[in-house]
């Protein structure tokens, strides 16, 4: 028996949401499992999203959902301001461990947007702990996101997300974003063109001068911004450059960490160490909120130097959720056991043919894809920037799959445990919309 409508949807604010249009045609999902979800009317939907990037092992994995379970029974809540738990110990050792120790410890938070002001906190305090208080400056770059928060908002590129709020935060610049239709239009993976504009943080540098960078925060590859791939050694570059100038550079991998480019992290796959990264989302597969900041070993060290007491005055009531704990640990256990990103590994050159088997259809401006995640552009209908792609949303959720539009590009992110038949099917139904879109 399904869930039947609400009888007034007026009282939600929805987030990042067309309330208006959403309340007068409704999308509602009332339950989930393995590769779909079930709207309120009964109709199966392919997850071509994993929800909001966040469900890298499928929906209602029952480990994962006994983990929580159990958890709730035995310990709902425990403060992590000077007491703790055992679960929150055990996974940040696991965590460290999954990142082969190349990092020292674990920082928790509740989202990827407290995540990314926590990891700028930390760069700021940093600096300031070593006596090199000068350094305040924050680089970002264009097109970035970073989530909602002043910080996060600050450092990021989006206009939409920015415009709006005011004075965000002072002294912050961007590097020019990568994406160059001209050049890299339709590559498969990584494109040959764009590693130069790495370069353009020497000219911020000689604009501000080192002394006052703290550090530069970027998404490895830009998801929410319609999935820019970075350019081949555009990455190395930029991590030679923040060595050189001793700016600590950091990693929002919110969107690619836990297996989305079939690596455990993006910093694997490109092979570059940033000193602190950021992540959520399909940390806990989506289950309990959760976030957390991976610092590199000096960082924390810094902190350790001064007098006894707190050493970071920085910190949230849900830090460590006993809950939040179980189901990071149950997926760790899950991403092993069930050998999930040897089995997304093996998918990848399927999914970039099926990616790729777009082009030629109308209104198809470029293809672009890395691991399994994948980003159609679209041209905009003139006058009406977005249109043309949200039409292309709408219509795929009445036809049975979900997929994620930002602007004119639409983002494909499925969980990591699809198979070739649901491949086949996303890229089916989404040709024929996209012959059929205005």
């Amino acid at each position: 028996m399904y869930e039947s409508r609400p009888e007034n949807m007026h009282p939600f604010w929805m987030p990042f949401t067309a309330n208006r249009d959403f309340k007068s045609t409704p999308r509602l999902l009332v339950s989930a499992q393995g590769m779909h979800y079930r709207d309120v009317d009964g109709n199966r939907i392919l997850d071509g999203t994993a929800g909001l990037w966040c469900v890298p092992l499928g929906h209602a994995q029952p480990r994962l959902v006994k983990a929580v379970q159990d958890m709730v029974a035995q310990l709902d809540f425990a403060p992590t301001f000077q007491m703790g738990h055992p679960s929150a110990f055990e996974l940040a050792e696991r965590l460290m461990s999954y990142t082969n120790h190349r990092f020292g410890q674990v920082f928790y938070t509740n989202s990827g947007s407290e995540a990314v002001d926590t990891a700028l906190k930390m760069a700021l305090a940093y600096h300031r702990a070593r006596g090199d208080g000068t350094r305040t400056r924050l680089i970002g770059r264009e097109r970035g996101y970073h989530g909602v928060g002043f910080g996060g908002m600050s450092v990021g590129g989006i206009a939409n997300n920015r415009k709006t709020f005011g004075s965000l935060l002072p002294g912050v610049d961007h590097l020019p974003h990568t994406h160059n239709l001209e050049k890299n239009a339709f590559t498969r993976g990584e494109p040959e063109y764009g590693a130069h504009l790495a370069d353009e943080l020497e000219r911020l540098v000689a604009l501000h001068d080192a002394s006052t960078i703290a550090a530069v925060i970027v998404e490895p590859l830009a998801g929410s911004s319609g999935v820019l791939v970075p350019p081949k050694g555009y990455l190395k570059r930029l991590r030679e450059l923040c060595t050189k100038h001793g700016i600590l550079l950091i990693f929002d991998e919110v969107i690619t960490g836990f297996g989305r480019l079939a690596t455990p992290f993006a910093f694997d796959y490109f092979d570059v160490e940033p000193d602190l990264v950021t992540m959520a989302k399909g940390l806990t597969n989506g289950v309990v909120p959760m976030g957390a900041v991976f610092s590199k070993q000096h960082i924390y060290d810094a902190f350790m130097q001064g007098p006894a007491g707190i050493e970071l005055f920085h910190g949230y009531t849900y830090s460590g959720h006993p809950l939040a704990c179980a189901a990071a640990l149950a997926s760790l256990d899950i991403f092993e056991e069930q050998k999930v990103l040897e089995h997304a590994r093996g998918l990848t050159e399927y999914w970039a043919d099926a990616v790729h088997s777009l082009k030629g259809l109308p209104h198809v401006i470029d293809l672009r894809n890395l691991g399994l995640i994948a980003g159609i552009e679209l041209a905009p209908i003139p006058g009406k920037p977005g249109a043309r792609a949200f039409d292309a949303f709408k219509r795929a959720f009445a036809d049975g799959i979900l997929i994620r539009v930002t602007g004119d590009i639409i983002a494909l992110s499925p969980p990591l445990v699809l198979e070739k038949s649901h491949i086949d099917e996303l890229f089916g139904k989404l040709a024929q919309i996209l012959k059929n879109l205005d």
